[in-house]
């Protein structure tokens, strides 16, 4: 057991340790260590998947800035080309900074319960606080939000949370349901009652097929509605994250053609 055990790496995380026939303390031992053998194994290949994904994502953007900073400065261009250039660029560019702060909230949201600063929160005050990023950020979109009679007086609304946190999960909701909406609206309802919070993230958007409605939450994952929107596949598993790093729970809903609804629940507290 002892030389199989220093014949083990990380390179070598199959290996398995012959727990016997016997089932006295040590094959009870062995089995245990085959377990953690077994958890280590799928932690480093889940690891170096997202290295895999993100490195995928890194490189087309900064290909495509490549590519287009390389014609400039080798080929004369036009007032207008130039302009065309830089707009590419900024798109790209854009795209590399919603990356990294992306896996900036996911590197938080995966941080030990115990570490992330949580006190009382209103969730409807960050409801109103991320719509007004999300039509900062595009002036297209548009959000509407209704306040069920449960809600309105604001008696018992109150989760404890993490603000930050609660509003990068409330501005991905928004900005999928507008994303993926042929008028870019979102339609949001809060409602409280039995000690939890409930806030629907609703739209009449084109939804999500069938066969990509139970991976939509994968990191990474983008299914066929992926030529409707740009995106880079973490904003919902971040979603996601968030939501049971509060104790709660997600759940969605989709037709394909007629529409969205994420449904988000917090215990109140």
């Amino acid at each position: 057991m002892v030389e199989k055990v220093g014949a083990i790496s990380a390179n070598r995380l199959d290996l398995r340790i012959d727990t016997g026939k016997s089932r006295d303390e040590i094959a009870e031992l062995a089995a245990t260590f085959n377990q953690m053998l077994g958890r280590l194994e799928s932690s480093f290949e889940a690891q170096k998947q997202f290295v895999s994904n993100i490195s995928h994502e890194l490189r087309t953007p900064l290909a495509a800035i490549i590519a287009e900073l390389e014609i400039s400065a080798f080929k004369g261009r036009t007032v207008d080309e130039y302009r065309e250039t830089i707009r590419l660029i900024l798109q790209d560019a854009q795209r590399l900074s919603r990356l990294s702060n992306d896996l900036l909230d996911l590197a938080k949201a995966s941080y030990d319960q115990s570490s992330i600063h949580f006190r009382p929160v209103r969730p409807d005050e960050v409801l109103l606080d991320a719509r007004q990023s999300i039509l900062r950020m595009n002036a297209v979109y548009g959000v509407d939000i209704r306040f069920e009679a449960e809600a309105e007086d604001g008696e018992g609304i109150v989760v404890r949370g993490n603000e930050y946190l609660l509003k990068v999960a409330f501005m991905n909701l928004m900005e999928n349901a507008c994303k993926f909406s042929d008028d870019h609206r979102c339609m949001v309802t809060i409602r409280s009652g039995d000690r939890k919070t409930v806030l629907r993230f609703a739209d009449d958007g084109i939804g999500i097929p069938e066969a990509d409605v139970d991976y939509v939450f994968t990191p990474f994952f983008r299914g066929q509605n992926k030529r409707h929107a740009p995106g880079n596949g973490i904003g919902l598993s971040l979603t996601q994250k968030i939501v049971a790093l509060h104790q709660g729970k997600i759940v969605v809903e989709s037709r394909a053609g007629e529409g969205t609804t994420f449904t988000v629940e917090l215990p109140q507290g």
